[in-house]
């Protein structure tokens, strides 16, 4: 099993080599069988066909762990094997390059930027010149950050110990593997406020093709953004509101979404069944610390709130897993035929309703959800954070870890719990058909026959229907055991 997910893993580093964008300059395209390789479309498939492949084997070593644990007592050994394997499994990925898509690119060029005193928040990458520009999406070559402080200010730290792009990538993903670390610390203790398995918890959000084809591969700052949520909902329960204020600031200072743990903060450190006025005042408590350390870490670092101005900039590109975007587009061609309405007329009013009901919902947890419970808050989190990417108007894969760390720990109901699984698998085979395959229609098309076909043999054969249910039923048999006195680990 182990062996199996690490052989998986270094199918996915060398396919990745083939179909990931790489700057001109960097040596390893000297070699010119590689370079050969990269060139051909029959090789460009070769290499996603290796890629799917690893994912595939990856899959079926992470639901081996999940059911092996689930079968388990869940105890320290347990949450054990599931950080080994989380390790062992990001290893070969620790040298790649940006797996699935060229943010990691843009992160290195915003590190220089930031570095050089060029703020992201003011100008775009086009401002450098040089190898670090070769590999950057054209798309955002000329588009400000909408990133906040804290991973531009590591990323200038980066920059001033190294300066190859491929390096200043490296060095990022050490930002996704604390993120990795961070819930790897928190979700035993999740699984303790819901009397769950720590162990599966561990096993399902550390370990899935999910987290390590996005998170780690991609290298993409949410895994950063969701760890330190965790640690602020976790600190909060147990040093108190402030500490986990400046958490979800820290948290928001990554992605703007991290802040929204903030609810959940207030939430578990009132009393149950405080009155309505001491819930208000600890949510105002909670936003002014966690507001307050967002911006002086950008005064600190003398990047300001530039970011402010920068938080349209997602909603520029359309994507097919927003549902806002694909109803309001839907609409748009329809009218547009039949009516010759002008268009994005009904997408844009579709992402504002879609946003407005977003924060509606979010309020309305933050003023009416239950307080004084830990697993309540837990679950207030994944709903506000789910909803949140359910109705934003730009959504990507690796949106869906703002949720799957802390739906793992919940008690869920039997199909929730499979569908969680299921995204787990899906959300790894399908990650190389994101933004990696510009213009190869051939490749995608046929990588999507392939990924079909591998989530057919990884779900919904006979044999895996077992699989899940091995790993779903101890879950369900175990919950609100002594499982509790082994998540200190």
């Amino acid at each position: 099993m182990l062996h199996r997910g690490f052989v998986g893993s270094c199918l996915i580093l060398i396919g990745g080599l083939v179909v990931s964008p790489l700057p001109g300059s960097t040596p390893l395209l000297d070699l010119e069988p590689l370079a050969a390789i990269r060139s051909q479309m029959p090789g460009r498939m070769a290499g996603l066909v290796v890629v799917l492949g690893g994912l595939g084997l990856l899959a079926t070593a992470w639901l081996s762990l999940c059911r092996s644990v689930a079968d388990g007592p869940g105890d320290v050994a347990g949450i054990r094997s599931a950080r080994a394997a989380a390790a062992a499994w990001s290893l070969p990925l620790l040298l790649a390059p940006p797996l699935f898509s060229r943010d990691g690119w843009s992160y290195a060029a915003q590190a220089t930027m930031t570095y050089v005193g060029a703020s992201p928040y003011q100008f775009g990458p086009n401002v450098l010149s040089g190898p670090i520009l070769e590999a950057v999406d054209p798309r955002w070559m000329a588009t400000v950050t909408p990133y906040g402080p804290l991973p531009l200010m590591a990323g200038a730290m980066f920059a001033a110990v190294v300066t190859g792009p491929w390096q200043l990538v490296i060095a990022h993903r050490l930002l996704a593997l604390l993120g990795l670390a961070l819930l790897a610390w928190a979700l035993p203790r999740f699984a303790a406020w819901a009397g769950t398995n720590p162990a599966l918890g561990s096993a399902a959000a550390l370990a899935s093709p999910l987290m390590l084809a996005n998170g780690v591969g991609g290298l993409h700052n949410d895994l950063l953004m969701v760890g330190l949520m965790a640690a602020a909902l976790v600190v909060a329960a147990e040093r108190g509101w402030w500490y986990g204020a400046a958490l979800g600031g820290l948290a928001a200072a990554v992605k703007l979404p991290g802040g929204l743990v903030c609810i959940s903060v207030a939430l578990v450190t009132l009393a149950a069944g405080v009155p309505w006025g001491d819930r208000v005042r600890r949510l105002v408590g909670v936003a002014a610390v966690s507001v307050g350390t967002l911006v002086a870490l950008g005064v600190a670092g003398g990047l300001g709130v530039g970011w402010i101005d920068a938080l349209s900039v997602p909603g520029t590109v359309n994507t097919p897993l927003s549902v806002p975007t694909v109803l309001g587009g839907a609409l748009d061609a329809t009218a547009g035929r039949l009516l010759e309405f002008p268009g994005a007329t009904f997408l844009e009013a579709f992402r504002t309703l879609g946003m407005l009901a977003a924060l509606g919902f979010a309020a309305g947890v933050a003023l009416r959800w239950p307080s004084g419970s830990r697993e309540r808050a837990l679950a207030a989190t994944a709903a506000v954070t789910g909803v949140m990417v359910l109705l934003s108007p730009v959504v990507h894969l690796w949106y869906l870890l703002w949720i799957v760390p802390f739906a793992t720990a919940l008690r869920l109901h039997r199909v929730a719990t499979i569908a969680v699984y299921g995204v787990g698998v899906v959300g790894g085979l399908a990650a190389p058909l994101d933004s990696s395959l510009h213009g190869a229609y051939v490749a995608i098309i046929m990588g999507c026959m392939t990924a079909a076909g591998m989530l057919a043999l990884a779900l919904l054969t006979p044999r895996a229907r077992r699989r899940l249910d091995q790993i779903v039923t101890p879950g369900e048999r175990q919950a609100g055991t002594s499982i509790r006195r082994d998540t200190a680990a």
